[in-house]
């Protein structure tokens, strides 16, 4: 097998349990490689660091699957799947649940999305691509799935040689399927809906608005299919307006509200958010809980200001529409914005809308997306419940 041997001055991170190797922490390579091939990564003592894949097109140029000496064939994917899926088990994920969290279920650019007997895969690497055959015969074997699906239409895959596809694992089936989550249903398009058609990392923090919005007027932004929004009209809320700029979300928000009754109660309209909280600041608008979710505001470290700049007008401008004594509800998935930057950008809007503001409750994603303190890429999501007084 090829042996790749590290520079002697690495980043503490390969030691401590991070998979990526960069490209300039390589000192030499035994061997002839092409992309996708395994290789065992020695440090530059010649001591043994680990076994992954090989790309050396990309800036990751190894990924690392195991610390052992093991062989990676089809049964080492059975195992780890396996092993994913008891975990989930163990905490109460039976029915929707991210399976695989890429590097955080040391499956490094893997995502597998479980949606009752359905499943959504993504392998966003050029090594981890090749093992796709291995992936589909695990969930096969484990699962007995109705469908399996991939959602590998993303740009990432191009930095690794890859093209963007998507399309049945599986035989067909209706790509458009309904699952249960918190004892509403809601439609999952996973042929066309964002990322792998659903974002099961709110599912617990959705539960956490219980409390406040019963008998609430509120206002969503940034809705997708509405499931905040829907979640409030099913815990009491009087009145539930959702906005989102895409119409095609919105036309599934509304049949969510629909499938759940609470059409009469919670309504969506196509709208820029930023425009229109904007707007009706200045009109004099008030709502008893304001909802945002906005996409990551940035990818890269370049811009990490203009995200910074972009939550603290949206968070100012939501908190101008809350009345006094009301609450907001507000996320971030940037994971270049971590915690505590997240909540001095609140805090900083809450200054500049001249609010006082008490945390109720923060979060991070549901358990099924694990965090592994060093990988920063894991821990992303930051969910958060302030009250807002006047001041």
């Amino acid at each position: 097998m090829t042996k790749v041997y590290l520079r002697r001055k690495i980043a503490p991170r390969i030691a401590n349990g991070h998979p990526w190797i960069f490209g300039n922490e390589v000192d030499r390579i035994s061997g002839e490689v092409k992309p996708g091939d395994i290789v065992d990564v020695y440090y530059g003592d010649e001591k043994y660091c680990g076994r992954g894949y090989i790309n050396p097109k990309s800036q990751i140029m190894v990924r690392l699957l195991t610390r052992k000496q093991e062989t990676i064939d089809e049964q080492f994917f059975h195992n780890r799947i396996a092993r994913a899926w008891q975990y989930r088990k163990n905490l109460g994920y039976t029915e929707n649940c991210r399976l695989i969290f890429g590097e955080a279920d040391e499956m490094p650019a893997l995502i597998i999305d479980k949606f009752n007997d359905y499943f959504v895969l993504q392998t966003l690497s050029y090594g981890m691509d090749q093992f796709k055959p291995y992936i589909v015969n695990a969930l096969n074997s484990i699962f007995q799935p109705k469908g399996i699906y991939e959602r590998n239409d993303v740009p990432v895959r191009e930095l690794e040689g890859l093209t963007q596809i998507k399309g049945f694992l599986s035989e067909p089936f209706d790509p458009n399927i309904i699952i249960n989550e918190n004892g509403l249903k809601f439609h999952v398009d996973v042929e066309n809906g964002q990322k792998t058609g659903y974002f099961l990392d709110q599912q617990d923090n959705r539960r956490a608005i219980q409390n406040i919005v019963n008998g609430a007027e509120v206002l969503g932004a940034f809705t997708y299919t509405g499931t905040f929004e829907i979640h409030a009209g099913h815990y009491g809320a009087k009145s539930v307006l959702g906005l989102d700029i895409s119409e095609q979300a919105v036309a599934q928000a509304n049949r969510n509200a629909a499938l759940n009754g609470l059409d009469n109660i919670v309504r969506f309209e196509a709208m820029n958010a930023f425009d229109v909280l904007k707007q009706w600041g200045k009109d004099g608008r008030q709502y008893d809980v304001v909802m945002l979710d906005p996409p990551a505001f940035t990818k890269s470290r370049e811009s990490i200001q203009n995200a910074i700049t972009g939550y603290k007008e949206i968070n100012l401008r939501g908190m101008k529409l809350i009345r006094n004594g009301g609450f907001l509800v507000t996320s971030s998935c940037t994971n270049l914005v971590q915690k505590d930057l997240f909540l001095d950008i609140i805090d900083m809007a809450a200054k500049d809308a001249r609010k006082k503001i008490r945390q109720v409750v923060f979060q991070a994603q549901s358990s099924d997306h694990p965090i592994v303190w060093g990988l920063e890429n894991t821990h992303y999501l930051k969910f958060l419940i302030v009250e807002v007084c006047d001041r």
